[in-house]
Parts: structure tokens; C-alpha cells; sequence
């Protein structure tokens, strides 16, 4: 026999746990955010570009604002610099083959980054291995290190900055608004280096 679910419930659930974060994350990112847009903000304008990763649902949280940036968020204007870490299939095999998976991410910013570019690792749970050592690089290449994590930060904590970390230790809420706050990130960016 097939379990009863209470479909309506289980929506109802969602929106309402999602609702409750949307307040507390917009507090708990405000500083974190405006400092990350600026420091965005200045690297672009002086050439550099934004460099995105993460695994599973993070992976494509980087590719889809990777996209937003240099195609288009809301309007038509002039590509951002910026790229996700997670598309060349080609790469990622070969890394994961030859080096490990571990090296997936610092293997690649040690090969594309440059000084004054910055480095954005998402985490749910700040113990990404991979996300990790692909930050550690990026502070090592000279970049700025940013993170987007989740409820303590993980091993995060010390080594982005900045850490914009959603109050919740529940992925799929923290997804959510890892989203969200991309989105905001991209609007601010296509405000400021696109004005209309």
C-alpha cells in the first residue's frame, strides 16, 4: 500500500520554513554582501574576473551565476567577467582522475586565476574538501577568498572572507537562499558596472 501524504502540508511546511529564513538571512549577510559587491565591483573594474564553485546543487548555483553575470541578469548590457568551475567535463574527469577529487577546484583556480580576482567556493556545510583547498589556492594566487555557506560555517570560518553564511543547517533551505542572495549579488553588479 501506498503512504498517505499530506501534500498540502508538506507545501505549506516549505513555504513556511522558508519564509521564517528569508528575514534572518537578510540580516544575518547584510554586511557580508556590501562588502562582497564592492570588493566585486572593483575587481571587475580593474580587469579582474569573478570565479565561482561548489558540488551538486552548488555546482549549479556557480554555473547558473556564472551565467547571469556574463550573459544577462535582468536586462540587456556588456558581458561580467565570470566563470563556474564546474562545466568542462573534460577537466573535472581528468582532475578527479589523475589528482583526486580533493584537487578539483585548486587545480583549476591555480591554473585561471589571477591577482585581484575573486574567488566565490558555496557550501552548504562549509566542509567541502574540494571548495575548501580551491580557496586556500585562491587566497595563495593573491585573489579574494569569499564563501557562501550555511549555519556554523564550517571550516569556512577563518578562511573566507567574505563569509555570507545563511542561518540554517538545512540544505535545501540554504540553497534557497544561496540563490537569492546570487541573484542580489548579480543585480548589484549589473547596477553598478552597467548603469542605464
Amino acid at each position: 500500500m501506498i503512504p498517505s501524504v499530506d501534500r498540502l502540508a508538506l507545501l505549506d511546511a516549505g513555504f513556511a520554513g522558508h519564509g521564517a529564513l528569508l528575514e534572518a538571512t537578510r540580516l544575518a549577510v547584510r554586511e557580508a554582501f556590501e562588502r562582497l559587491a564592492g570588493i566585486c565591483s572593483r575587481s571587475l573594474r580593474a580587469g579582474g574576473k569573478i570565479i565561482l564553485f561548489g558540488n551538486g546543487g552548488s555546482a549549479a548555483d556557480a554555473q547558473h551565476l556564472a551565467t547571469e553575470l556574463t550573459v544577462r541578469y535582468a536586462r540587456d548590457r556588456a558581458p561580467i567577467a565570470a566563470l563556474a568551475l564546474t562545466t568542462d567535463t573534460s577537466t573535472l574527469t581528468a582532475v578527479g582522475n589523475d589528482l583526486g577529487f580533493a584537487e578539483l577546484f585548486a587545480r583549476q583556480v591555480d591554473a585561471l586565476a589571477r591577482a585581484g580576482d575573486v574567488c566565490i567556493g558555496i557550501s552548504t556545510s562549509g566542509r567541502s574538501e574540494n571548495v575548501i583547498r580551491g580557496l586556500i589556492m585562491a587566497r595563495s594566487r593573491g585573489c579574494t577568498a569569499a564563501a557562501l555557506g550555511g549555519g556554523d560555517g564550517g571550516r569556512l570560518v577563518g578562511l573566507a572572507d567574505p563569509l555570507l553564511l545563511v542561518p540554517s543547517r538545512e540544505t535545501a533551505r540554504i540553497q534557497e537562499m544561496h540563490i537569492l542572495v546570487g541573484h542580489l549579488l548579480c543585480a548589484a553588479l549589473e547596477a553598478e558596472l552597467a548603469p542605464r
